[in-house]
């Protein structure tokens, strides 16, 4: 039996190396954060762990199938709309080799590549996730 929260979706920091694998989501009125610089994930299906989920939602986004123990969950947050259940975040580190693989999906304008540092200082990224991240970079910076 699992420990992990009853929640309601996950993202995962996908890391290149030292960059960030972030895509630009749609820019529609009816979704939230349109047209702004997101990480890979989203909701839980069927009873889905988080691991299943963001290794569901990365294959869907980026065509990348990556092994449910590669992802590492990093901490359990309140709900970004502020009701509900809770959100996952996990992280992920992967290979250069892996950018070669990806076919991108059919969700959003476009993938890229980025550093972290211009990601959390960007105004057009998801603020909730640019939290996240920078929590979990001070929390390994103080590990190491």
């Amino acid at each position: 039996m699992s420990d992990e929260p009853d929640f309601h979706g996950a993202k995962v920091a996908l890391f290149i190396e030292d960059q960030l694998l972030v895509y630009r989501r749609d820019d529609r009125p009816d979704i939230p954060f349109p047209d702004m610089l997101d990480l890979p994930g989203g909701g839980r299906e069927q009873g889905e762990s988080g691991a299943q989920c963001v290794a569901r939602e990365t294959l869907e986004e980026f065509g990348l199938r990556i092994a449910v123990d590669d992802f590492e969950h990093v901490q359990t947050y309140p709900n970004w709309r502020g009701s509900g259940a809770v959100a996952l975040f996990f992280v992920c580190h992967l290979p250069r080799s892996v950018l070669a693989e990806i076919v991108f999906g059919d969700e959003g304008q476009g993938w890229q590549i980025m550093p972290v540092a211009e990601f959390l200082a960007s105004d057009r990224a998801v603020p909730h996730l640019q939290l996240r991240l920078q929590e979990y970079i001070k929390t390994r910076d103080l590990r190491h």
